[in-house]
């Protein structure tokens, strides 16, 4: 902190000084001057960078900021026509927000940023009309400019931002006809918005190639349909059974899934089969046969 302190008296020390023996013309020449070389040396190091790297178009882009800093910097030193040296900072300081605004959104056009987003969206410039109506926080309007301009998954993720989640799940159904993995999401949507049915049948639906999720679609169906729950837990009960033949620790779920649906006699029968999974893997680990003992008292008591 002493050393900070110390290093900032010294600087306003030497302005002092230099203004009181050159006068504060000089001070403003020693500034500019260095200011300018500092710049060119690190927009000169990006440039370099860009060479080394064999990128002639991001090394061009480094240009119209390089010369003129190298420019200025000669004009600094030497003090001459400082409104050059006027212009340059002011050009500068405007490419700089240009190229600061077009780092931080590509996408977005330097002419489509004057215009309004009811103006663009008239225009067919959905992407950018929704871009605007996002950040005024137009979510609405956002989402159905994201729609007719055919980017149904911004316009899904933008109606869940809002609350609509009816309107989402039928934009992830629109998507899921293309690719089943979007059924997944509209069956999330839907139970948000509250419609357990619609979500209980998208999610069965999706069930059908990923057997794992059969499970979660039973337990929807069981809010909703107890009837066409105990059919989907059928489903689960034997998708378990099957999978048990190849990871043992699947039996348990099996069993449970068969007391789901009455069939008791069957899940006795997958119970019986998890001990024996159990006892094998006791062997190995002692920590399995808290398992068994615990089966073996569900089993008593069916």
């Amino acid at each position: 902190m002493f050393m900070l302190i110390a290093i900032l008296l010294a600087l306003i020390g030497a302005v002092f000084g230099i203004v009181y023996i050159k006068g504060a013309l000089f001070l403003l020449r020693v500034i500019l001057s260095l200011g300018f070389l500092g710049l060119s040396i690190f927009i000169g190091f990006f440039s370099a960078i860009t060479l080394y790297a064999r990128n002639l178009k991001y090394f061009i882009y480094t240009l119209p900021f390089l010369i003129p800093s190298l420019y200025a910097a000669y004009l600094s030193i030497l003090w001459k026509n400082p409104l050059h040296i006027l212009g340059i900072i002011i050009y500068l300081i405007v490419a700089g927000i240009l190229a600061f605004l077009k780092i931080s959104e590509p996408d977005v056009g330097i002419f489509e940023r004057l215009l309004p987003a009811e103006t663009l969206e008239r225009r067919g410039k959905y992407f950018y009309a929704a871009r605007k109506y996002e950040k005024r926080g137009d979510l609405l309007k956002a989402a159905e400019a994201y729609k007719k301009g055919g980017m149904i998954e911004s316009a899904a993720y933008v109606y869940e931002k809002a609350g609509m989640f009816d309107k989402a799940a039928e934009c992830y159904e629109i998507l899921a006809e293309k690719e089943r993995e979007y059924l997944k999401d509209a069956s999330e949507a839907w139970k948000k918005a509250g419609n357990l049915r619609k979500a209980a049948e998208l999610l069965e639906k999706y069930a059908e190639t990923e057997e794992w999720y059969l499970e979660d679609a039973a337990k929807l169906w069981e809010e909703v349909d107890k009837e066409r729950a105990k059919e989907i837990w059928k489903k689960v009960a034997e998708y378990y059974e099957k999978e048990a033949k190849e990871e043992g620790v699947f039996y348990e779920d099996a069993a449970k899934a068969y007391e789901k649906i009455g069939n008791v006699e069957k899940a006795k029968e997958m119970y019986k089969k998890f001990i024996d999974y159990c006892r094998e893997q006791a062997k190995y680990d002692k920590a399995w046969l808290k398992y068994v003992e615990e089966v073996e008292e569900k089993l008593k008591k069916l």
